[in-house]
């Protein structure tokens, strides 16, 4: 069968301690993996405010994961996303190939601008260490006292 690729956003009870949330994660790895998927890419999100309560949960934990596979894959995920009680919520996408290009646009884009905020910002973080050797060597100067 073909593969195609999906993005599958997992709402994760965030009462859980963090290694319990590593281990959902894990075993949803596992699941991909061990029923002929591939992960492209996950995203942790962490743990986020919800707009409304989601099975009297305020907070859950966030995590994206994008994979190729075969339809058959999501049947069985989500079946899995279902049976686990610690997971609130869940939405599996099927990717299109211009989300995928706009996609690595972004990251690209991303990644520019990181790099335009640390060459702006380097200028300013030598300055300061500048100014602050100046401050330390007028301190330690020896004081006239009279």
């Amino acid at each position: 069968m073909k593969t195609q690729v999906y993005e599958s956003a997992v709402l994760i009870n965030a009462s859980l301690e963090d290694d319990q949330i590593g281990n959902i994660t894990n075993r949803i790895k596992e699941t991909i993996t061990s029923n002929g998927g591939e992960i492209v890419e996950i995203e942790d999100w962490g743990r986020k405010r919800l707009a409304y309560m989601v099975k009297k949960s305020k907070i859950g934990y966030y995590i994206i994961f994008q994979y190729n596979s075969s339809p058959d894959l999501i049947l069985k995920l989500e079946r899995f996303f279902q049976l686990d009680e610690s997971v609130l919520r869940y939405l599996t996408v099927k990717l299109e190939k211009n989300a995928l290009e706009q996609f690595k646009q972004n990251k690209v884009q991303a990644a520019a601008l990181l790099e335009e905020e640390k060459a702006a910002t380097k200028p300013a973080v030598e300055e300061t260490k500048k100014s602050e050797e100046k401050n330390e060597e007028v301190s330690n100067e020896p004081e006239n006292i009279q």
